[in-house]
């Protein structure tokens, strides 16, 4: 199993976009029994809240499933679990330090790292921005090349 956990600050607008983003495309490539997929929030605010409803809207608007998805903040065991930490900005891999991952083995990456030439170096948040479909956007490229990054890397066989 490849597992893949998605950060943001407080896990309602961008890691849950991203999550259902990728959870949507691994779906369509036919190999959503390869992965495993999450996403946390670095704060505690929002835990067992679903996404942002501007997150929803969004994703209703391009019929993606966010079904079950409830805020929860990262725990230290996930450095542990993961092969890939994804996160949305370089605030949150400052922030993500604190876990001492460097010798875990884990990919700790931001989202448009894996982005050619990317509009943005960080997704901005659309708490603040009220951005939706912008943050969409970025996270739809984002994710789309962190799987051909992924799949190119573990040989996976896509439909």
């Amino acid at each position: 199993m490849i597992k893949v956990l998605f950060i943001c600050l407080g896990n309602i607008c961008r890691s849950p976009m991203a999550e259902a983003v990728f959870r949507h495309i691994v779906k369509e490539k036919g190999v959503e029994d390869q992965f495993v997929i999450d996403s946390a929030g670095l704060g505690d605010w929002h835990i067992g809240n679903p996404p942002h409803q501007g997150t929803r809207a969004k994703l209703d608007e391009l019929n993606i499933s966010y079904h079950g998805q409830k805020a929860r903040q990262m725990q230290a065991n996930d450095i542990e679990d993961f092969d890939y930490i994804i996160a949305m900005d370089q605030q949150n891999m400052d922030d993500l330090s604190q876990f001492s991952y460097q010798a875990s083995g884990v990919t700790v990456k931001k989202l448009m790292d894996f982005v050619d030439q990317p509009k943005e170096q960080n997704v901005p948040d659309p708490y603040f921005t009220k951005n939706f479909d912008y943050t969409y956007e970025l996270v739809k490229e984002g994710c789309e090349q962190l799987f051909a990054y992924i799949s190119n890397k573990h040989n996976l066989d896509i439909n």
